[in-house]
């Protein structure tokens, strides 16, 4: 018999880090992800590569930086893909049973969908199966907001989903999560033998806001406890901030309507977690919890109000600070507090399951998990280039204490996350941080270059 352990990864989208362990109106939000925390360990300074769909994921799956992969926008019909291999395949050449379930925003040469997987689903599935019951999946109009956005050199205006909230008038399981979790589920009872590896991507929480019951109501809007820093401005602020998409979606928006949108954001949040408490329990029903490798974590989170912004798109740690718990059977639970990427997963799935490693950006977390210690000193870099095309460019590096975010305009921005977590106090311009900030440029310029970065730094884009 294989004694290689099985693997299964759980992402949601636009899922954010201090969702763990967090309690609104009596309820805990995360129950299920929580009892995982206890049980394995959480790293609790995880960053995505971009905050943004498929760069991150791309970047994931492959263990490759955006800006060296290629993929660094939404590029929805792949055409950035380049011929990499990616985690799944790699562990199916290694033996491995191997499913994905749930949205396709992995973009990579063949696709995922002619990756020679045992079982794929995707959102187009889902699509067809809810248009085949007359099931409307379309956005509300009303749901939608209008930003001016810079794409390939030009302001282009262009609609996001936004803030408002909606109820999903079909039952929940005609919702597209609970149709993921169903496949989820078909695959793991469809598999008899031993090691598999199940990927399972949820849309949730990702707007619009349209949210099933009983999620819907399960959150009472006027007992949400925002974040002090919500509808404001960190002082400091490079003038771009305010021009960029996040921000535009957030103007005018008044405290009651956050906590409509939180409210939202947490039901659909907890709906997610149910899902993965379902799929914990079959692997518990069937046997195999024990010899599974189970990691959660998220593409990217979401910025909630928060600096007076929503969605992503931005280098706050609402958007690039991700969910990261990981159980490994025989191991101590714990938390790790020393910066990791999603880069890392790549690798330490590769050593989980015995698969010949390619040459990736990221680092093995094992260690890191029989230990509990991480890389001390340790620098993680993020990139965002624009969204649907090349266009606003920001270049983040984070460390244990700092993070420092470059946009190309001169105005530097550092902030002490030791001191302001919150990140309202951009501190680029006081003397006593000019060291740190002349050292963590020089990092985030050196890694940039070194991945293959498509901007001149201090000239602007190419």
């Amino acid at each position: 018999m294989d004694q290689r352990l099985n693997i299964l990864l759980f992402m949601t989208d636009h899922q954010r880090d201090d969702m763990i362990g967090m309690v609104q109106c009596q309820r805990e939000v995360t129950p299920n992800l929580n009892r995982l925390a206890e049980e394995g360990v959480r790293f609790e300074r995880a960053y995505d590569t971009c905050p943004l769909c498929v760069p991150a994921r791309t970047a994931l799956a492959t263990g490759i930086y955006p800006t060296r992969n290629g993929v660094v926008y939404n590029d929805w019909q792949g055409k950035t893909a380049r011929e990499l291999e990616p985690i799944h395949r790699t562990l199916k050449k290694a033996g491995y049973r191997v499913g994905h379930v749930g949205v396709d925003h992995i973009k990579v040469k063949p696709s995922m969908r002619d990756q020679g997987l045992d079982f794929f689903v995707s959102q187009e599935d889902y699509e067809q199966w809810a248009k085949s019951r007359g099931i409307d999946t379309k956005r509300s109009p009303d749901q939608l907001t209008w930003v001016e956005e810079e794409i390939e050199g030009a302001c282009v205006k262009k609609k996001y989903s936004g803030h408002k909230v909606r109820r999903w008038e079909e039952p929940l399981e005609h919702f597209k999560d609970h149709y993921f979790m169903t496949k989820a589920l078909e695959f793991l009872r469809e598999t008899k033998e031993e090691p598999f590896a199940l990927f399972v991507y949820l849309w949730a929480p990702h707007p619009p806001l349209t949210v099933p019951e009983p999620y819907y109501s399960m959150y009472d809007p006027q007992s949400i406890v925002l974040p002090d820093n919500v509808g404001r401005a960190s002082k400091g602020e490079p003038s771009l901030r305010r021009r960029g998409t996040p921000a535009q979606m957030a103007e005018g928006v008044s405290l009651n309507e956050w906590k409509r949108a939180w409210a939202a954001h947490l039901g659909l949040t907890t709906m997610a977690d149910a899902c993965f408490g379902r799929l914990v329990r079959a692997l518990k029903d069937q046997g195999v919890y024990d010899r599974t490798c189970i990691l959660y974590t998220s593409d990217h989170g979401d910025h909630l109000g928060q600096h007076s912004m929503y969605q992503k798109m931005e280098m706050y740690e609402e958007a690039v600070h991700v969910p990261f718990v990981f159980k490994v059977p025989g191991e101590l639970p714990g938390t790790v507090k020393e910066v990791i990427s999603h880069l890392d997963i790549y690798p330490t799935f590769c050593q989980i399951g015995g698969a010949e490693k390619k040459g990736t950006d990221g680092i093995c977390l094992l260690p890191a998990v029989r230990d509990k210690k991480g890389e001390k000193d340790r620098i993680v870099c993020v990139q965002y280039s624009g969204n649907p095309g090349y266009g606003t460019i920001r270049r983040a590096a984070v460390c244990e204490r700092y993070k420092y975010v470059y946009d190309g305009s001169g105005e530097a921005e550092l902030y002490d996350l030791k001191l302001d977590p919150g990140e309202m106090n951009n501190v680029a311009g006081e003397e006593e941080y000019r060291e740190v900030v002349t050292r963590m440029h020089e990092a985030c310029r050196n890694y940039h270059e070194g991945q293959e970065d498509f901007i001149q730094w201090n000239k602007g884009r190419k």
